[in-house]
């Protein structure tokens, strides 16, 4: 064994080494490790309340993650029965979008305290209220109580029935995915605005459509106040609600009033969305020449929101279109 000078043993020079080398080794591993768990690696779990926003947030995420609905398609987003498998998706959610406005206040206030998830509550990084982005109507003006029907403090919260409501929630959803998960940034963003000029190409396609239609056969009955945003995109008059306040019933005597209006100004159409009650508009229509037009609330599974809204607008055209002369 080699000696120094002073005649002790001198250390061989790669076991010097070793506890340097090994050192470095557990240094690299837990270095990534902790890359391996960090969630801008990691693909992104997303929850979203309703079908079209969770059409929405599949585009805009791509292949960076995953995107759970928790409302079915025919379902009455205002009130949703919990289900049990809802709690742990929520508990592992990285992002909750929800319409907002109150429109889930009846339902997913309770689940979101039950999921025990700090990143999905009001205020954090994961909560994404889309109805902040939008350009809101039927605000009211003054205090709102329960003699007024189920009237929305914040607005009238159907707004994704509009591709222009929809693009200004996209582009929000994009940026706000691109600070939750930087190194994907420039996907997200692109991602949100190729959706975004998607709808507003639709938007602008039937704009100038309906418009060419004449007044008389852009008058529509409703069953509730949800097509405030549809009348505003294509140029319709709501002529009445089939619910004389929103939420509450119809009774004979608006009923009475519904047919004399509807006569009186040969309005064409009743729209009405499909998981609302059939029975009185079925009635009006019987009783009227209006049309009853039973339309899908939200995207279907598998659709894109384009075609969801693009098929919607479609379909009220061809029922307001003059017929052509014989």
């Amino acid at each position: 064994m080699p000696l120094h000078r002073d005649g002790a043993p001198m250390s061989h020079p790669l076991k010097r080494r070793k506890p340097a080398i090994i050192t470095a080794l557990f240094g690299l591993i837990a270095t990534l490790l902790i890359m391996a768990a960090s969630p801008a690696s990691a693909e992104l779990r997303v929850v979203a309340t309703t079908p079209d926003l969770g059409a929405i947030a599949t585009e805009v995420l791509g292949d960076q993650g995953t995107v759970e609905v928790l409302v079915r398609p025919g379902d009455d987003p205002h009130f949703v029965d919990p289900r049990p498998s809802f709690v742990p998706l929520l508990h592992r959610a990285d992002l909750l979008v929800l319409v907002g406005m109150d429109l889930e206040v009846g339902w997913l206030p309770t689940l979101i305290t039950g999921a025990r998830n700090p990143k999905i509550q009001a205020g954090q990084p994961g909560y994404f209220d889309a109805s902040a982005h939008i350009v809101a109507a039927d605000v009211p003006r003054g205090p709102v109580d329960r003699t007024m029907g189920d009237v929305h403090p914040g607005g009238n919260p159907h707004y994704t029935t509009d591709p222009r409501q929809g693009a200004r929630v996209a582009l929000a959803l994009g940026r706000h995915l691109a600070e939750l998960d930087p190194p994907h940034a420039e996907a997200y963003v692109k991602r949100s605005r190729d959706l975004a000029r998607d709808l507003i190409r639709l938007a602008q396609r039937f704009e100038l459509q309906f418009r060419e239609l004449p007044a008389e056969r852009r008058q529509v009955v409703t069953y509730h106040k949800s097509w405030t945003y549809v009348a505003g995109w294509l140029s319709l008059t709501d002529v009445m609600q089939i619910e004389p306040k929103p939420g509450v019933p119809p009774n004979p005597r608006h009923v009475a009033r519904l047919v004399e209006t509807i006569q009186e100004r040969n309005v064409p159409a009743i729209l009405q969305l499909n998981y609302y009650p059939t029975r009185t508009a079925e009635q009006l229509s019987e009783r009227t020449d209006a049309t009853l037009l039973r339309l899908p609330a939200q995207t279907s599974e598998g659709q894109r929101y384009v075609e969801h809204l693009e098929a919607l607008a479609e379909r009220i055209y061809e029922t307001l279109k003059p017929a052509l002369a014989p």
